[in-house]
């Protein structure tokens, strides 16, 4: 059940980033000083964590998407099999954006 919520959750989080990447393009395109705001806000720690957090989101909600194509196969709908996938997409969504975020800071991103 929970797993449900967070897909949920994650979607809404991912409809409200895609909001901010089209506000972010919209000001790189047309206004430069709104631009620069916009990055300056990006760049502090609430705006990374954000980032971060859509990451995760996206990660997570790729995740339970790939498991629910799985269960549409009919595989891992026994009950020990999902809550056992259901904590695979956690580990995921949690260590897949913390991987990339490290992967993104050696490269000087």
């Amino acid at each position: 059940m929970a797993s449900s919520i967070f897909h949920r959750a994650s979607g809404v989080a991912l409809y409200a980033g895609a909001l901010g990447l089209a506000l972010w393009l919209s000001a790189a395109a047309f206004a430069p000083e709104q631009f620069a705001t916009l990055q300056g806000l990006l760049a502090n720690p609430l705006g990374q964590l954000a980032l971060y957090a859509m990451a995760a989101a996206f990660c997570y909600h790729l995740a339970n998407g790939i498991r629910h194509l799985v269960w549409d196969l009919g595989h891992g709908l026994e009950p020990k099999a999902a809550n056992a996938s259901a904590w695979a997409v956690i580990a995921f969504g949690a260590l897949a954006p913390a991987i990339f975020w490290v992967l993104a800071a050696m490269k000087g991103g």
